[in-house]
């Protein structure tokens, strides 16, 4: 292979690998979290008012948009560090507020 198609190869990789975004990794793994699956994360906490508190919201969050816990639990911590979520003054609600939940 010549040395500019093993370029034009790899810049194609990145390319590809651009459009996901890789979860932190630790304990329960959670692989890749796509556009696609932030998306259907973002319309499912619609669903539930915005407001993640207990089992009933998590719960309906993970199963409308086809996530694992992990994976909602991922994407709820990252919209968190990003200032794209916030705490409730309870200590155990988050309010997420962007996509269709933002005011």
């Amino acid at each position: 292979m010549s040395p500019m198609r093993s370029i034009l190869t790899g810049m194609g990789m990145l390319a590809g690998l651009a459009a996901c975004e890789v979860a932190p990794t630790g304990e329960g793994n959670t692989g890749v979290i796509t556009g696609e699956m932030r998306a259907d994360y973002l319309d499912a906490v619609a669903s539930v008012g915005c407001v993640l508190r207990d089992e009933r919201q998590y719960g309906a969050v993970d199963f409308q948009a086809g996530l694992s816990r992990e994976q909602t639990l991922a994407i709820t911590a990252n919209y968190l560090s990003r200032g794209k979520a916030e705490r409730v003054a309870d200590g155990n609600t988050i309010r997420i507020n962007t996509g269709p939940c933002a005011a």
